[in-house]
């Protein structure tokens, strides 16, 4: 994965895509396209916060085992450490924007704890 993304970068994933709008000191913002009937990894962060507001479709969030159904116009907080994964369980996309804030925003501060995509063996810590 690539620790130095940078405003304009994006990416394909299994799940979707996601693209940078802004980055700086301490935060990163993506949009994130999640495709119908798809979820992303479940996760952790060791070095970053997110905070998703939903823009388009219906998001069924799980943070820490908790789920959370969010649609346009909300929000949901992840705290640095928190499990946490986006599930798309509706027939239409859906679209979040996600702030995150840390020391650290690289790509490679992921530990994967279930994947849909055999990735969950993937487990990269950036050190800060």
């Amino acid at each position: 994965m690539r620790a130095n993304i940078m405003a304009g970068d994006s990416e394909t994933r299994p799940w979707g895509s996601w693209h940078v709008i802004d980055v700086g000191p301490g935060y990163k913002v993506k949009r994130i396209e999640v495709l119908p009937h798809s979820r992303l990894s479940y996760q952790t962060h060791t070095h970053r916060s997110e905070h998703w507001v939903v823009i388009y479709g219906k998001a069924t969030c799980i943070i820490d085992g908790v789920t959370t159904v969010a649609g346009p116009g909300e929000s949901v907080d992840v705290a640095v450490g928190q499990a946490h994964r986006i599930c798309n369980e509706t027939d239409e996309p859906l679209s979040i924007i996600e702030v995150q804030r840390g020391g650290y925003t690289g790509e490679d501060d992921i530990v994967r704890l279930e994947d849909d995509f055999g990735r969950a063996e993937q487990k990269v810590v950036a050190e800060a």
